[in-house]
């Protein structure tokens, strides 16, 4: 994380770290250790697509209930209203398809579990057409029981794809800071807040993680030397690289699309500028040489630019260079203050956050046209990821003085907060969409 502010520090819950810029706010507050993320809906869609989620017919023989999965994936979504039905429903069950279009439901999924010799679990479903009186989709997927909530979220994949066009993004995961007492962990679990397991625990802070293309490996800073330092966390061995520890700050990795590079921020040279460097460590290349700052890089979606926030105007900006260096163009202009560029994978969308009459917001922008959006209205927003769909944005916040994670879809109408029992949740960072 890595934000851009004034030594007389203007804002109580920044703070100026030598060119380092980040929140204080994950520093400060206690964390109850592998905490489950609990989601509060606040908003949705405003055309809604009505769906009726039959029980899945001897799901109870799983220790998860797979039609509920489902129903809360599609709800969360904020594309679809779920239409509440009575009693089990397999997917080769007959369909009277009049009678639950007279019910409001355009589709209707049905289907079944049965447990497998080899303890697996075999679950088929269905998604039907009740307007058009047509199957739509039909799955058959098994696996042992622990990836029970996997296989509904591919379903729920599968639907929200069928009727919307759009890859669903159910069945990734995502990726975040906690602290408890002294102890700092890298967290990785669902898309729901589900499943959540500790990467990496540290007595020192962890900042600024950022998942690699092929979501095996996380990049982050630790400050267990004493000084921010970049590695490269293997989520399947528990393996670390170390990246980048040259003199000064080290800072703001992000991944290169192909996933051979990581862009950084240091401070090695005097003031932070941007970099490369090999995802493996080495092969150190500078792509900025200004009196300014420059910092939080990010690449393109096709590799061919890189966006970063630069107080070469007089106050931090976006601005975009080829990915190689050189000349460097400004992209935001509406407000004097805005940092924390992210693109979206499709290329279509910068996200970034303003501050704007002593809020600090989330906005995106379309490239296309230039046009802003603001998306939250929470007043400390920070750290903005895409979806891997583009479709979405997690970003942490405060709420009630505790770090909380938001969802918002990127036309501002489905909204999603994802909370600890008890304590605050930093740095969210999207994973990609898994093979």
């Amino acid at each position: 994380m890595s934000i851009l502010m004034s030594m007389t520090m203007t804002n109580p819950i920044k703070k100026w770290a030598g060119g380092l810029f980040f929140l204080a706010g994950i520093l400060a507050l206690p964390l109850s250790a592998e905490a489950q993320l609990r989601v509060e809906i606040s908003g949705a869609g405003s055309s809604q697509i009505p769906v009726a989620v039959a029980s899945f017919v001897d799901e109870g023989i799983s220790t998860q209930q797979i039609s509920s999965i489902i129903k809360d994936d599609l709800t969360r979504s904020g594309y679809f209203k779920v239409i509440e039905t009575t009693g089990p429903l397999s997917e080769t069950s007959p369909i009277n398809f009049s009678d639950w279009k007279s019910h409001g439901a355009e589709a209707l999924l049905a289907g079944s579990v049965q447990r497998l010799t080899d303890g697996r679990f075999d679950v088929r479903y269905k998604l039907y057409d009740t307007v058009k009186a047509n199957t739509l989709s039909a799955l058959a997927m098994s696996g042992t029981p622990q990836y029970t909530r996997l296989t509904a979220h591919k379903i729920a994949d599968d639907v929200y794809q069928k009727l919307t066009g759009i890859r669903g993004i159910f069945a990734t995961r995502i990726a975040y800071i906690t602290k408890s007492g002294s102890n700092y962990q890298l967290e990785v679990a669902d898309a729901d807040g589900d499943g959540v397991h500790v990467a990496f625990r540290s007595k020192e802070p962890i900042i600024s993680p950022a998942w690699s293309p092929d979501g095996t490996r996380v990049a982050y800073v630790s400050f267990e030397q004493k000084k921010p330092v970049v590695y490269v966390q293997n989520l399947v061995s528990g393996a670390r690289t170390l990246v980048a520890n040259y003199k000064g700050n080290n800072s703001a990795p992000a991944w290169s699309p192909d996933g051979s590079k990581l862009a950084l921020a240091l401070s090695r040279d005097g003031l932070t500028q941007v970099y490369v460097v090999n995802a493996a460590g080495g092969g150190l290349q500078r792509l900025t040489n200004t009196s300014g700052i420059d910092t939080e890089p990010q690449f393109s979606a096709d590799g061919q630019s890189i966006y970063f926030t630069s107080d070469r105007s007089g106050g931090p900006q976006v601005y975009r260079m080829n990915a190689a260096g050189g000349e460097a163009s400004r992209v935001t202009f509406s407000g004097n203050y805005n940092i924390s560029p992210r693109i979206s994978p499709d290329g279509q969308t910068l996200a970034y956050i303003s501050r704007r009459e002593g809020k600090f917001q989330l906005y995106a922008m379309d490239l296309g046209s230039n046009q802003e959006l603001r998306l939250s209205d929470t007043v400390k927003d920070e750290s903005p990821s895409f979806a891997p769909n583009s479709k979405y944005i997690m970003y942490a916040t405060e709420i009630n003085r505790r770090g909380v994670l938001a969802v918002v879809s990127v036309d501002g109408r489905s909204k999603q907060r994802l909370t600890t029992q008890a304590g605050d949740v930093r740095e969210p960072t999207w994973g990609p969409f898994m093979k």
